[in-house]
């Protein structure tokens, strides 16, 4: 089972959806916005990653540059600010078992098979 943490209204990660799914059908797609992460699950994610969470932030999106742009904020207040907003938070993350991408490029995700 891969997971996809998937926005479908982004071209870049309906790009990494349709990579994925040239490479298996045995996929659960999580559209985030919809179902937002918890703050422990998005600690997993960048855990699998290998991230820091300001490595998974959007920067062009209007919310970080009226809110958030310049400023300094730790590790987990970065968490709570995507787990509160997360546009912000970078996509499409492809998961298989104990490996996680970020799908940008979708060629990324070969790093998974």
């Amino acid at each position: 089972m891969v997971t996809i943490y998937h926005n479908p209204r982004c071209k870049k990660s309906r790009a990494g959806l349709q990579y994925l799914q040239s490479k298996t059908d045995d996929i659960q797609i999580v559209e985030y916005l919809k179902n937002p992460l918890t703050e422990e699950e998005l600690k997993k994610l960048l855990m699998l990653l290998n991230k820091k969470p300001q490595e998974m932030i959007r920067t062009q999106e209007a919310v970080y540059k009226q809110n958030f742009k310049g400023k300094n904020f730790t590790d987990d207040e970065w968490i709570k600010i995507m787990v509160e907003n997360p546009k912000l938070i970078k996509r499409p993350i492809v998961v298989k078992g104990n490996k996680a991408v970020w799908g940008d490029p979708a060629e990324e995700i070969d790093k998974l098979f």
